[in-house]
């Protein structure tokens, strides 16, 4: 398994096999393949990393800004992350979403928060963090992971794609 940033010939094998990955749940993947085209056309695919076994997309994530309200710079949300179904289980969606966190922090970046099961993405390092709150998440959904100690705080605003505050997203120099 190669774990790689996206290329211009991965865009619809990523678009394919995210539709893939969230067959059977609400929406069939519609929303999240929707979400990552939206990030890709709006310049806000901070991290776009697939797993290419034998050349083939077995797995992808993505990683967009997100600001918290105070001290809000340098920050990223994990999200979606899609791993093919004959691929789950295999250690595929930990290596994308180790390596991605890894180019975060050499980035600088300040940290990264997630909407997703505790037990899962807990082993990564995230936990719910008192001082950042995302409205109308779950209770114990909403995680970060702090990499400096910055003073990060408030509600955190996502990228319109994810419907939260569309009004408040600044896109991310480039």
């Amino acid at each position: 398994m190669w774990i790689r940033e996206e290329g211009p010939d991965d865009i619809d094998p990523i678009h394919d096999l995210v539709r893939k990955a969230f067959a059977g749940f609400p929406g069939e993947g519609k929303l999240e393949g929707r979400t990552v085209d939206t990030l890709r056309a709006d310049h806000a695919l901070a991290v776009s990393l697939v797993a290419d076994i034998d050349g083939r997309i077995a797995g992808h994530v993505a990683f967009s800004p997100a600001r918290p309200s105070r001290d809000g710079d340098r920050w990223y949300v994990l999200g979606p992350v899609a791993v093919d179904p004959a691929d789950q289980g295999h250690g595929v969606g930990a290596a994308l979403i180790r390596t991605g966190l890894r180019v975060l922090q050499e980035r600088e970046a300040n940290g990264c928060v997630v909407l997703g099961d505790p037990g899962y993405y807990g082993r990564f390092g995230f936990r719910p963090d008192p001082l950042l709150t995302l409205p109308g998440a779950p209770e114990g959904a909403f995680q970060a992971l702090r990499f400096t100690d910055a003073g990060s705080a408030g509600e955190v605003v996502l990228h319109p794609a994810f419907g939260h505050h569309e009004d408040d997203w600044v896109p991310e120099p480039h």
